[in-house]
């Protein structure tokens, strides 16, 4: 039998839906046990209307203390984990048991989002499609343990003391459980093959928080406890690489900034806007309030015409608004139109035309070239990562994709810095305490 294990806190809505997707399985040997950490919405009430046995926690512990409160009371040889704001496929429990079934030395397998997310918006599109990528593109011996869709055996979990409850918030208590298991020599598969569809729906500022707060700086303890950086998932060798050129472009822009000025700062505000305009536009098709929308838009788009004003380079804005333009009816036509690749290639054209017309009124200094050349080199590091997108949704998804997949690398290395001085300053009293502990006694004493 497989146990069914949903953590849920005030997720009504994605837990219904996450439990008729389950109800859809192939495989019938299974019952669902849902750990609901003190909701005071209808999740309790919904997972008892789908079957599902409802464990009341004591205390909003987390979803940590949620899994392993379930887990003691879970009666099959399996435990599956998944989130509340996931569907999984109707032959998710039937590749589960397979897998652990035909391979005895296997202890866990792990699944993968798949490539369609539910939340129309762009951040979503985007965050989820680059989850989907991380795990597509992640070694099948997986270092890691994944509670958003993973399976272990019951009496592995019970050996490992299950999840660590010091995390009271979702973050990466399944990592850390992965890293306990894989230095043991544990077997962890990644089953590409196995894919939920992800519900969330991401905002700016909810994606910052969880990146930051809720993953990067608590992985950074993690990494800097264990010693172990493994080249896999978000952590490859490639993506250390470009956090590093991230903070030299930043650098080198920084300095031209100051030399320059607005000669220099005003054409790099068009491109920005340039990249950006394609995220607005998705979200102005998608989002059911544009107002929120409207404001940034008009307000970028002012700033940008004062600015070429102040500084006489308001040639710049007839060739910037053709192609926005463009884009706009990108992304209103594109589905509709029978003419979707000529088009495509008119905006494309259009978007690097206007961006070759705003670099040459950058000044003509040698230097300039620098920030380019590292941002080109961080583009083809990741390569696989656009081509990944083009080939998923669009040219002009691409385009708004590059400045978050920027941003994404500067914050990681934001993460890394606040992670280590957080371990280190927590370790230090701990080290002194134990040399004071261990230092002999004085025999005058």
């Amino acid at each position: 039998m497989i146990s069914v294990i949903i953590p849920v806190k005030n997720s009504e809505r994605e837990l219904g839906r996450c439990l008729a997707a389950l109800g859809q399985s192939h495989y019938k040997d299974y019952e669902c046990i849902v750990a609901d950490d003190g909701s005071n919405d209808g999740s309790a009430a919904a997972a008892a209307r789908h079957g599902c046995r409802v464990i009341e926690c004591a205390s909003s512990g987390g979803p940590a203390a949620a899994r392993n409160l379930a887990a003691r009371e879970a009666r099959g040889e399996i435990l599956f984990f998944i989130d509340a704001d996931v569907c999984v496929r109707p032959d998710a429990l039937t590749r589960v048991a397979e897998n652990l079934a035909e391979d005895p030395t296997l202890d866990a397998v792990i699944g993968s989002y798949d490539d369609s997310p539910d939340s129309p918006d762009f951040l979503s599109q985007y965050k989820n499609l680059m989850h989907h990528f991380v795990h597509q593109t992640g070694n099948e011996a997986a270092t890691t343990f994944w509670s958003g869709c993973g399976a272990i055996r019951r009496e592995v979990f019970r050996q490992y003391s299950g999840f660590s409850e010091d995390y009271r918030r979702p973050a990466i208590e399944d990592i850390e459980l992965g890293y306990r298991m894989t230095a043991d020599g544990r077997k962890i598969l990644l089953d590409k093959n196995l894919r939920v569809k992800h519900l969330k729906a991401w905002s700016f500022w909810r994606l910052l928080k969880t990146d930051i707060f809720d993953r990067g700086i608590p992985w950074t303890e993690l990494i800097l406890r264990d010693s172990n950086m493994p080249n896999d998932l978000n952590l490859q060798i490639s993506q250390r690489i470009s956090v590093a050129l991230v903070y030299v472009m930043l650098a080198a822009v920084g300095a031209m900034a100051v030399h320059f000025r607005g000669l220099f700062l005003v054409p790099l505000l068009l491109l920005l806007v340039l990249l950006l305009s394609s995220y607005w536009f998705h979200d102005w098709h998608t989002t059911r309030s544009r107002v929120r929308l409207l404001a940034p838009i008009v307000l970028t788009f002012g700033a940008c015409i004062f600015l070429a004003w102040r500084h006489h380079m308001l040639a710049l804005i007839p060739p910037l608004a053709v192609t926005l333009a463009l884009l706009y009816l990108q992304h209103r036509f594109l589905r509709e139109s029978r003419y979707r690749r000529l088009y495509t290639a008119l905006t494309g054209i259009s978007t690097a035309g206007t961006a070759a017309f705003i670099i040459s009124f950058m000044p003509q200094h040698p230097v300039i070239v620098l920030p380019f050349v590292i941002l080109i080199l961080v583009l083809f590091i990741n390569s696989q990562f656009y081509v990944f997108l083009l080939g998923r949704r669009s040219f002009v998804f691409v385009l708004a994709a590059i400045p978050f997949h920027l941003l994404y690398h500067f914050y990681n290395g934001i993460s890394f810095c606040a992670g280590s001085v957080m371990y280190w300053t927590r370790r230090k009293p701990q080290t002194l305490r134990t040399k004071t502990a261990d230092r002999p006694a004085d025999p005058a004493k």
